[in-house]
């Protein structure tokens, strides 16, 4: 097993978790919106430091990567290629859907046939979205939706669904099935990330520390601010 500095920056929650053999030693997280800045750095030092007090030597810096907060997710990244570069450290990129999926897992039990529906908000009526089922195979890859009453019809005929995340609010405005099931509450904190990390780990599935980019399934459009009336 492998000891993983975990970082999750993708939504308003800020969140740093330290993992050894499976077991989470230190975790810090905020839920007071886009504290990002302000507090990721303190957040590692203190998981550094109990790394330090422990004599434990890390493995690898792990952190998610889209999608998400165009904000969020390039200071969570920028701060794990830092210290992956600085330490010498494999990097390795958690795609926050999947995340999402394993932190609904973690919750509850749920029949095998079930899929999972990992959702972010995004603008109006539109969510970052894919499909997975109870072996985290995708059963559609992520991408950008906009939601209406006919979104995942198909599947909601056949599967119960498992509608995870804060873009599931929404959603529960505009489907409405006996095979829907929804926990907006849940979500992405890096004390989840372990499980997917270390596997990530043992796989060697790594991103490169120069040259990863977040995973923001659509292009950054920057709003422009009303004219004042006078």
């Amino acid at each position: 097993m492998a000891n993983i500095l975990n970082i999750e920056t993708s939504t308003s929650v800020c969140s740093v978790a330290l993992g050894s053999d499976g077991q989470v030693l230190d975790h810090h997280e905020n839920y007071d919106g886009q504290t990002h800045a302000t507090l990721l750095s303190q957040f590692i030092k203190d998981a550094l430091d109990t790394a330090a007090r422990r004599e434990l030597k890390l493995d690898a810096i792990a952190v998610s990567i889209g999608p998400g907060s165009y904000t969020g997710l390039r200071i969570g990244l920028s701060q794990a290629k830092g210290l992956a570069f600085g330490l010498d450290l494999p990097l390795i990129g958690v795609n926050t859907l999947q995340l999402l999926t394993v932190s609904a897992m973690f919750r509850d039990f749920f029949d095998d046939d079930a899929l999972f529906v990992p959702m972010i908000d995004a603008r109006r009526m539109e969510v970052y979205t894919a499909v997975y089922n109870s072996a985290l195979e995708a059963r559609m890859e992520p991408c950008p939706m906009i939601l209406d009453e006919n979104s995942f019809s198909d599947l909601l005929e056949s599967h119960q669904l498992i509608f995870v995340g804060n873009g599931a609010t929404k959603t529960k405005t505009v489907i409405n099935h006996r095979n829907a099931t929804f926990l907006d509450d849940v979500k992405p904190v890096a004390v989840d990330m372990l499980a997917l990390s270390e596997k990530a780990f043992r796989e060697k599935h790594f991103i490169d520390v120069a040259y990863s980019t977040p995973l923001y399934l659509k292009e950054f459009q920057a709003t422009v601010p009303k004219k004042k009336v006078f």
